[in-house]
């Protein structure tokens, strides 16, 4: 595990992060049960979708938008307005700047479905998203033993969230094996956690190891909208993208740009 990853995941974060919740497991579990029912993905039939992240920072770009909840909440409208799947929303607070709040703002503004974006590595913390509003959640294979990724995943579709489940390469892939008989979304994420830089080779040389009757997501590295045409000839059916466009003059021009371009390589990859 690269050292960001166990910075991220620490366990004394993590539990300072849930006693800021506010409630214990009993708190949380009725406050997930009474939040409003999670919102499936609709897909198009354009054949090419994005979940538009809300995010005001990252490790690699720093701050890239100023605001909190208010601004998150003006993203996600923006995102939803313009097409989006899903919006995707960070609640990570050290690098990502980001809070719980966020997404619970997020959640109530728009109808579509709301993820949470975050260093999941505990079963509270798919209890702290629900009872925010979120719809479904990111699990990172590498963070997890193939146990708890299959448990967390269990978990998360039982209270009738999405899961994405996201990989860095071939090992990761093997760890996430076993939840792939499971409607989950498959991530590839072609960020080096070390470095942070991007290698956007990374989507082909996994497309070919991924489990075709899953939907994949191309994660990071969509910075212009010949990126999206790109993994979408190489059959990634959705790309996350975040920083290209929180940091765009003009964020639903950019969501408008990458959506077309990626429909436009889908439809002509299948002629």
């Amino acid at each position: 595990m690269s050292d960001f990853l166990s910075a991220m995941s620490d366990a004394s974060l993590l539990r300072a992060r849930a006693a800021r919740a506010g409630a214990g497991t009993n708190g949380l579990r009725e406050r997930a049960a009474s939040a409003p029912p999670p919102r499936a993905i609709g897909l198009s039939q354009a054949g090419f979708d994005v979940i538009a992240e809300a995010k005001l920072a990252s490790p690699a770009e720093g701050r890239l938008t100023e605001g909190g909840a208010d601004r998150v909440v003006e993203l996600a409208v923006v995102f939803a307005d313009r097409g989006a799947a899903v919006v995707s929303v960070l609640t990570e607070e050290t690098r990502f700047a980001g809070r719980l709040e966020h997404l619970e703002a997020a959640a109530a503004a728009v109808d579509l479905p709301v993820m949470r974006k975050d260093f999941l590595v505990d079963p509270i913390q798919l209890l702290e998203a629900r009872a925010a509003g979120a719809s479904g959640v990111l699990l990172i294979a590498r963070l997890l033993p193939e146990a708890l990724l299959a448990e967390m995943t269990e978990q998360a579709m039982a209270m009738g969230m999405f899961v994405l489940v996201e990989v860095f390469d071939r090992s990761d892939l093997e760890t996430a094996v076993g939840v792939f008989d499971r409607e989950v979304y498959v991530g590839v994420n072609c960020r080096d956690l070390v470095s942070l830089e991007v290698d956007r080779g990374r989507f082909e040389s996994l497309a070919p190891h991924l489990p075709d009757h899953l939907p994949a997501v191309a994660e990071s590295g969509i910075a212009e909208p010949g990126h999206a045409g790109e993994v979408a000839r190489l059959g990634y059916r959705l790309a996350l993208v975040g920083s290209s466009l929180v940091s765009a003059r003009d964020p639903s021009a950019a969501l408008d740009s990458i959506l077309h371009a990626g429909r436009t390589a889908r439809t002509e990859a299948e002629r």
